[in-house]
């Protein structure tokens, strides 16, 4: 737009000589924006366009048709029918530019402020959506791998695999006969109940079939926990639900690995009524000060954590390690095909497990809670998990992290917000080498130099890097969670599982050799690397001064 009609046609001359310099039998495929109108219908040009083009033709446009019969090539997006405001782009270029130009100095000056934090994180994960791949899937793939492409059969297609895994594969367990039911009076739900139910919900949430947000009974305030309790009441009273409640829209969504079209790549999330939801909470409230829940349950208990059971298994795993005794694992999922287990120490003769008459397959590791164990009881895949997730975590919010307007400072910020806590979880559990901990390093700064535009070129060097961006050693971030961790496992009572694996003795002599890495041998190190001492971690404040590192 705007060039001299004598430098477009040098443009086209140019544009002739590349084409004919390629040979013949390549397929060429040029996409470029001629800012030419080539016109609805195709009258005399059927043989490089259709007939879905846009208004009148143009010189420009007319340029375009000319230079597809030269070379014998099609204006392809003419051949497909779509809305007009999707064939066409126009902008008035300086006013629009000056315009978006004014918009992003107004929207970085507040993001390098604190008030504009929030609206900062909420810029990164807009660009994050922005950039998947999945929006939507017309077409899904049935049992035997055909694909379906009608509405009707891709809704019965999700109707038949979510009844199949949801009530085939996971029958329910039948009521232990001969347990005494006790029959007695419940007493009334209370406004207070209520009210710390209605508390406790999160605003901003997604619907169910009665689209009634939760934002509407915060709103009415006391008259609104007046009316739910007196609901709730005759609900107890009846014993009958709404029927509105029993309805819920189960939406698909894709878990951004395998096959799209597969159903089993997409996981089922229930959108109910959120009223429910809120009796549901306090009959929970109800039912956890009365029933007793086993000690395995780490799942949304008070005092207990995911850290919990991994650092347990962990453990478990190095003292049957080191007394060369087989331990098997087992990891139990929603779907029996996909069950499978672990052997510690494995001797020849060790036999197979089975699952309702199938063999259950035999892994060498696999995950569990998040964290990646080996049957050796080394962590050096985990490492590698963790590197990858913190890449994960890094091209979520590269939008921000790589825009150039955004300062140092709160890039910094950002990356020790978001991306660094998903590359040290678990590892507080286990014993690194100075190998991997130079992986974590090494895949950090790749981030750091990667997000303020820096590369080699620039002889810049490492702790300069991190001085502008104020993030420290990610070595020294997990020497330092250990350290904590461990310190929480000192100060725990004796029948807490993470101490009873820690001191537990098991008979059996560590093999010939160097021998493996244990936990105790890198707390050790760390505790004498930051001058303390197991009884310094009886005193939690003082504990947590010694061993604090913090970002510079």
């Amino acid at each position: 737009v705007g060039c001299e009609l004598e430098e477009k046609e040098r443009f086209w001359s140019e544009l002739d000589e590349v084409m004919e310099s390629i040979p013949t039998g390549e397929r060429v495929v040029i996409g470029a924006d001629f800012n030419g109108h080539v016109g609805e219908g195709n009258t005399g040009d059927e043989e490089v366009m259709g007939k879905f083009g846009v208004k009148e033709r143009n010189l420009e446009g007319q340029m375009v048709v000319d230079f597809a019969k030269r070379m014998d090539m099609a204006v392809v997006n003419t051949y497909f029918q779509k809305r007009e405001e999707h064939r066409v782009t126009y902008k008035s270029g300086a006013q629009s530019e000056e315009a978006k130009q004014k918009a992003y100095d107004k929207l970085y000056t507040r993001l390098d402020t604190r008030e504009g934090e929030k609206d900062l994180y909420r810029l990164a994960r807009q660009r994050d959506r922005d950039g998947k791949y999945v929006q939507q899937v017309r077409v899904i793939k049935d049992r035997d791998g055909r694909v379906l492409s009608s509405e009707e059969s891709v809704q019965r297609r999700w109707k038949e695999y979510f009844e199949e895994l949801m009530n085939e594969e996971n029958e329910r367990e039948k009521r232990v006969e001969g347990v005494n039911s006790v029959e007695q009076k419940v007493d009334e739900i209370r406004k207070d109940e209520v009210r710390k139910a209605l508390k406790r919900m999160k605003s901003g949430k997604a619907v169910g079939p009665d689209d009634i947000p939760v934002e509407v009974w915060k709103c009415l305030g006391e008259a609104a926990v007046e009316f739910l309790t007196s609901l709730f009441n005759r609900v107890l009273e009846s014993e009958r639900m709404p029927e509105e409640w029993r309805r819920s829209v189960l939406v698909p969504i894709f878990k951004n690995k395998g096959d799209v079209q597969s159903c089993s790549n997409y996981r089922g999330i229930k959108l109910m009524s959120h009223t429910m939801k809120l009796w549901e909470r306090v009959v929970e409230a109800r039912l956890r000060k009365v029933v007793d829940v086993c000690e395995q349950q780490y799942g949304f208990m008070p005092r207990k954590s995911t850290t919990d059971a991994i650092f347990a298994l962990r453990i478990l795993m190095e003292k049957y390690r080191d007394g060369q005794r087989e331990l098997h694992c087992g990891g139990m999922k929603v779907s029996r095909s996909k069950t499978e287990y672990m052997c510690v120490n494995e001797r020849e003769g060790s036999g197979t497990v089975r699952l309702q008459g199938e063999e259950v397959k035999k892994v060498q590791e696999f995950k569990y809670l998040g964290s990646t164990v080996q049957s050796n009881g080394e962590c050096g895949k985990e490492v590698k998990k963790r590197v990858q997730a913190g890449w994960n975590g890094w091209r979520k919010v590269s939008g921000v992290l790589c825009d150039r307007k955004i300062s140092a400072r709160i890039k910094g910020k950002v990356y020790r917000t978001v991306v660094r806590p998903a590359m040290p979880y678990g590892l507080e559990t286990v014993s690194l080498r100075k190998r991997q901990e130079s992986e974590l390093e090494v895949a950090e700064l790749k981030m750091l130099t990667f997000s303020l535009g820096v590369t080699r070129l620039h002889r810049i060097r490492n702790e300069y890097i991190r001085g502008t961006a104020h993030v420290g050693h990610l070595g020294d971030k997990v020497r330092e969670a250990r350290l904590r961790w461990f310190g929480h496992v000192q100060r725990r009572e004796s029948e807490y599982i993470g101490r009873r694996m820690l001191d537990m003795g098991l008979p059996g002599r560590r093999q010939r050799g160097r021998p493996k890495r244990r936990y105790m041998d890198g707390i050790n190190e760390d505790m004498k690397l930051v001058g303390a001492s197991v009884e310094d971690a009886e005193d939690r404040d003082r504990w947590r001064e010694m061993i604090r590192c913090g970002d510079p």
